[in-house]
Formats: structure tokens, sequence, C-alpha cells
């Protein structure tokens, strides 16, 4: 098992019940992929670097999780078609 993070950025433009119906699904995905998510870390309302979908901020949140290898690319394959969701990255964390 390896540990990952996974960053999700989803539009300021919805209401707090719609957005937490988001992160609820992300969340599900990956358990459903056979991960165990160990923290979440909200950093709440972020002005972007750029526009994306004419949105100039975003609600940024960190879900560290240990998952198999495969695990990610199942997982980005589902978050990929979620409309809410303006970007996402998952990255190996180091042991260090």
């Amino acid at each position: 098992m390896n540990k990952y993070e996974l960053c999700v950025v989803i539009s300021a433009k919805i209401e707090d019940d719609a957005r937490a119906e988001v992160l609820e699904k992300v969340k599900d995905y990956v358990v459903r992929a056979g991960g165990q998510i160990s923290d979440i870390d909200e950093w709440g309302k972020k002005k972007l670097a750029y526009e994306i979908q004419k949105m100039t901020e975003g609600y940024y949140y960190f879900i560290h999780f240990e998952a198999e290898p495969t695990a990610p690319a199942l997982i980005e394959s589902r978050i990929r078609i979620v409309d809410d969701v303006l970007r996402f990255l998952c990255v190996t964390q180091d042991e260090a």
C-alpha cells in the first residue's frame, strides 16, 4: 500500500450542501478503489491562479489516503466526469 494525496478544487459557485455532496462523492470513489482515507485537509475558498470555466475562486480539499498502486488511475477516471470539480491532482507522498 502506498500513501497518496489527492487535491480537489471544487467550484465556488455551488451551495454548501452541493459542495458537501461532491466531496462525499469523491471520498466514495477513493473508498471504492480500495483506498483508506486517513484525513481530509480543507483549505477553504482560495483565489485560482488563472480563470477556469469563467471562475476565479474555488474550494480546495486535500485527501490523504493509502491504496494500491492501481487506485489513483481508477479514482482520477471517475473524478474527471464530476461537473463541479474544476481541477484535481493525485500524487504519491514521500516516506520522509
